[in-house]
């Protein structure tokens, strides 16, 4: 089966050799045209080398679906019509495929089916992997586009633009005068401080500032292998006008790239030193990418720092080259290992002292802390105002200070940030369930406090 597997291979690179194409300039090597935006991916164009893969998935995707016409053949491998008529061309002349009908346009039009011999020829190729989506992009493609993308991105932050990524929190000037400069910066950040008091939404909101599109591949290609990068989950594609390709005078994007807002990944506790490098599955026969090349050109939040599976210091080995260099280096199920940019923006959100977390060296790598504050007696009203704004309440001011005067302060709790919305939730549940009135009494945040505190020393034993 591998002799027949490799046998095929040869002769489609030999035919394809054949074919006059012309390879596109890569972005690095190139100017950007004016009128393009920076999250604009290469025009696709084929390269003579990348034919065999793509014949392959063309043999796959007639073998997974009934009659195609040429134009819905590159539709589903993002590749324009002129890309893949010839790949349709040496698949007639191998009886791979043949044409079962068509309309008056010609090739885009005609219909495609596979024959029997290619119905065969695709199976042994499934079995050495499930891959049948979007054409791959060749990681030097990817790595030239990125180093475009960071050399054209907008990195400008001002105080406004913090202040209104930042809106929906009351924060200090402090604080957002420490955001603005490292997200400016691209440098990573440690964000810390007692729990409840947002570090998390913080982080959060540092997506906001960040701002453009970017371009992600579905899948890249590196020495054969397929590696899967864009993720429905983690990146959050914009819709973009549909185009006419038979009729259309423009050059269409290339749709192996998917344009999306720049990317926001958070993962907590869960997170495992194998969530860093690529994971194969012998199954498919694809590697999935891991989480910071998920993130390149954006945002990834580590929450609850500290509290991983693995120790902070072996998280932080993983990438103290990365953060220096900018440059990350992954390895194949073969062993061999390759470069990819390391372009992101690393959050690392915890309730941990960062000192008792990792060294002096490691401090020096993750250039910015931001401390989050609890709040001030004036700032902790502010919150609960807006808290009761957002659920429709009435604001007193009386019935918060006797709620601080008489339950906070004889018990000793301090004041976090989180705990208007949690206390006003509890009171608002408890009015429903009793069939009070929608509004806060001194006696309904009372019942709510004392179904949400444990006990007084609860908030001073957290802190230790």
């Amino acid at each position: 089966m591998a002799t027949r597997l490799t046998s095929f291979t040869t002769r489609v690179s030999c035919t394809s050799r054949s074919t006059n194409t012309t390879a596109p300039s890569t972005p690095s090597s190139r100017r950007r045209p004016s009128g393009r935006h920076s999250w604009e991916p290469p025009p696709a164009r084929a390269r003579p080398e990348r034919l065999p893969r793509r014949l392959q998935l063309l043999l796959k995707q007639l073998h997974r679906s009934a009659d195609c016409t040429g134009l819905e053949l590159g539709r589903r491998l993002g590749l324009e019509f002129s890309v893949i008529e010839p790949l349709l061309e040496n698949m007639r002349r191998l009886h791979h495929c043949e044409i079962a009908g068509g309309g008056m346009l010609g090739g885009p039009s005609y219909r495609y089916r596979i024959t029997d011999a290619g119905r065969r020829q695709a199976q042994l190729l499934l079995e050495h992997t499930q891959y049948s989506g979007f054409a791959p992009v060749p990681l030097s493609q990817y790595r030239g586009y990125m180093e475009s993308y960071r050399r054209t991105v907008n990195r400008k932050i001002t105080p406004e633009g913090v202040r209104r990524a930042v809106s929906h929190l009351v924060l200090t000037d402090k604080v957002i005068h420490q955001i603005g400069p490292a997200v400016a910066s691209g440098q990573s950040m440690f964000v810390y401080g007692p729990p409840g008091n947002g570090k998390t939404v913080i982080a959060q909101a540092i997506h906001n500032l960040l701002p453009g599109e970017i371009a992600i591949p579905h899948a890249l290609e590196v020495e054969g292998q397929i590696v899967r990068l864009f993720d429905p989950i983690n990146h959050e594609p914009i819709t973009v006008k549909a185009q006419d390709d038979l009729t259309s005078g423009i050059a269409r994007i290339d749709q192996r790239w998917v344009r999306c807002r720049r990317p926001n990944v958070m993962v907590g506790g869960e997170l495992a030193l194998s969530s860093l490098d690529l994971a194969f599955s012998p199954l498919t026969g694809l590697c999935n990418a891991p989480i910071q090349l998920m993130a390149n050109g954006g945002v990834l939040v580590i929450d609850d720092f500290g509290r991983q599976h693995c120790s902070p210091t072996d998280l932080l080995n993983r990438w103290i080259v990365p953060l220096e260099s900018r440059i990350d280096f992954l390895t194949l199920q073969s062993g061999q290992k390759f470069e990819v940019p390391f372009m992101v923006l690393i959050v690392f959100a915890t309730n941990i002292h960062p000192s008792k977390l990792v060294d002096e060296a490691f401090l020096r790598r993750i250039q910015y802390k931001i401390l989050a504050e609890s709040p001030t007696r004036p700032g902790f009203k502010q919150i609960f105002e807006k808290v009761c704004r957002d659920n429709d309440l009435e604001y007193n001011d009386a019935v918060v200070e006797h709620l601080l005067t008489n339950f906070y302060e004889p018990r000793g709790i301090k004041m976090r940030g989180c705990q208007p919305r949690d206390v006003i939730g509890r009171a608002m549940s408890h009015a429903a369930y009793m069939g009070y009135p929608h509004e806060l009494t001194n006696e309904l945040l009372e019942t709510a406090c004392a179904s949400y505190f444990v006990d007084d020393g609860a908030d001073s034993m957290a802190d230790q």
